[in-house]
């Protein structure tokens, strides 16, 4: 394709072709264009007041990937789940007499009823047996902590994917509908919890599959929205994305009505997913490892959490800070939980002791509470469960005693 010379159909600007993406053919003709973002442009339909949907001739504009099919090499656009299962089916050789209707077109979604409605069939009423957990008009259990918590830290070895499985394991035990998000590509949540799933946070964000299609039930009360290395993929989907750092709050909110809590647990970095989680969140908890690097690096998240109410207009603030990998024999530890008890008062919570079986706890795909649930760091967990759902907060001493693992040995 080198030294062919056209011009964008999108921007009318000059170009030599050198990728395939460059030229399409669509409806008999050719379109060209001279860049990516271009490209996007002319599929989303953003230069012709939308493009019209394949199945049911309705016009609208591309926000997901799913909504543009490729058969046979050619795009075909679906504005809905149902026209999209229309154009696949057909592409597959189905018949069109022996489909339905695409879903959207003759039946409005259903939402919780404010008013009496018509009357509705039994047959039509009747949800499909693979809709999500039904939303419940009860009222939501009470709770002093944030409803959406991100566990929040730049530096990595600091305890966020510990603290994140068992606050979230904590709570479920408690009652609690929890939804845990894992905003790591490294997936490690899933491995901790000895979970293996076919979707992703990748196809709520890119695909635009609901959260609650999405998630795994791993415990009682306990759902988990999984993440893998395709995390890289979305990061360059929200880049090219308007409002890109509020893309991530768009797809959880349709989970807020099936949970009580979600939790998210974030990457040791300010990635773009970071900036979402935290857009999302009305609270972050920063796990802090008692050593002298980990106290500096929560001078960058008090930075970022300005950043975030600053410049992208969101009110987020630091709900706790929890000292984690606490070694009552060690005075770097002690002068770490003083330091920062000092500088965040009742913000800052009774630390996590350390303990062998916190880290052998993920090899058994076990949380802290199933594999240790005598121990000091499932005591201390439950703690922050606690204070998260009441609001009390007691400060305790637990320098006065011995950890486990110096039990063990003098066992």
């Amino acid at each position: 394709m080198p030294g062919m010379h056209e011009t964008c159909t999108v921007c009318a600007k000059p170009f030599e072709v050198q990728f395939r993406y460059q030229m399409e053919e669509r409806d008999g003709a050719f379109s060209f264009f001279c860049s990516q973002a271009c490209h996007g442009k002319s599929l989303r339909g953003e230069m012709a007041g939308g493009v019209v949907c394949t199945a049911c001739n309705k016009r609208f504009t591309v926000e997901l990937v799913s909504q543009v099919i490729r058969v046979k090499g050619e795009a075909r656009y679906a504005c809905s789940e149902g026209c999209r299962s229309q154009i696949l089916a057909e592409a597959g050789g189905a018949r069109l007499g022996g489909m339905t209707l695409p879903s959207h077109v003759p039946v409005p979604v259903p939402v919780p009823a404010v008013s009496s409605p018509a009357p509705v069939p039994a047959a039509a009423a009747a949800p499909p047996a693979s809709s999500p957990r039904p939303v419940t008009s009860l009222p939501r259990p009470a709770i002093a902590g944030p409803r959406r918590m991100a566990i929040f830290n730049h530096k990595g070895g600091t305890g966020k994917t510990t603290t994140s499985v068992s606050v979230a394991a904590g709570l479920a035990a408690k009652g609690f509908k929890v939804l845990l998000v894992d905003t790591d590509s490294q997936g490690n949540v899933a491995v901790s919890l000895g979970v293996k799933a076919e979707k992703t946070l990748y196809h709520c964000l890119v695909m635009g599959l609901r959260p609650q299609d999405v998630a795994v039930k791993i415990r009682e009360n306990l759902d988990l929205l999984p993440s893998n290395e395709t995390l890289a993929a979305a990061e360059l989907y929200l880049a090219g994305r308007q409002n890109r750092d509020r893309v991530l709050k768009e797809r959880l909110a349709a989970a807020e009505a099936h949970y009580d809590i979600i939790l998210l647990d974030c990457s040791p970095s300010l990635s773009l997913l970071n900036q979402n989680a935290l857009v999302f969140a009305d609270g972050i908890l920063v796990p802090v490892a008692c050593d002298f690097l980990s106290l500096v690096g929560v001078r960058q998240v008090i930075k970022t959490v300005k950043n975030v109410n600053s410049l992208l207009h969101h009110p987020v603030q630091i709900y706790g800070v929890l000292p984690t990998f606490y070694d009552a024999r060690a005075r770097i530890c002690r002068d770490a939980w003083s330091t920062m008890k000092e500088h965040f008062g009742e913000r800052c919570f009774q630390p996590i002791r350390s303990t062998t079986k916190i880290k052998e706890a993920p090899a058994q795909g076990r949380t802290i509470f199933e594999y240790a649930p005598d121990s000091h760091a499932a005591a201390d967990y439950q703690a922050v469960v606690d204070r998260i759902v009441t609001g009390r907060f007691e400060e305790t001493a637990p320098e006065a005693e011995a950890d486990d693992d110096a039990k063990a040995m003098a066992g």
